[in-house]
């Protein structure tokens, strides 16, 4: 597996620069069928993915964690939110909280979260593929190509089912 994602990141960064024009195509003229087909492609990719056997999301970057995640997963471990913070998080350049370092805190050698059950909201949509308005965070997208074998194959899929 560590061959095939080394290979993965390669290929995604040889493509990064025509994923990025083909999505500044995509967002000046969104195909009215663009939510549809990504939700069909993000189904058809994900029953073919195992995401414990990469965890690369969790192992390189950070969710952010809204005040709500805060007090869920604060809650789940018996200690205060404040407490959760200060061990855990800090305050971004965004303005948001996001973990103090990667991989996660939370992620296991076995790739498995213990704290799944109460993950934070961005890490439940990960990768984002199949939102409404998907035209709308075609940047955040972009960046996910090079975390997300998954979301590298869905985009491959988008760019032959929708040639722009």
């Amino acid at each position: 597996m560590q061959q095939d994602l080394q290979a993965w990141k390669e290929q995604a960064q040889r493509d990064r620069k025509d994923t990025g024009a083909y999505f500044k195509r995509l967002r000046r003229k969104p195909p009215k069928q663009l939510d549809e087909v990504m939700e069909t492609l993000h189904e058809e990719v994900f029953e073919q993915t195992d995401c414990l056997a990469c965890a690369n999301c969790c192992k390189t970057t950070s969710p952010i964690f809204r005040d709500k995640d805060i007090e869920r997963i604060a809650r789940h471990l018996g200690m205060r939110p404040a407490t959760l913070v200060q061990q855990y998080l800090h305050i971004d350049e965004d303005g948001d909280y996001v973990l103090n370092e990667s991989p996660c805190a939370f992620l296991g050698a076995d790739n498995y979260c213990s704290i799944y059950d109460v993950r934070p909201k961005a890490c439940r949509d990960y990768p984002h593929t199949d939102r409404k308005q998907f035209h709308q965070i075609l940047d955040l997208t972009l960046k996910n190509t090079q975390v997300c074998p998954a979301t590298y194959e869905i985009i491959k899929r988008l760019k032959a089912a929708l040639p722009m």
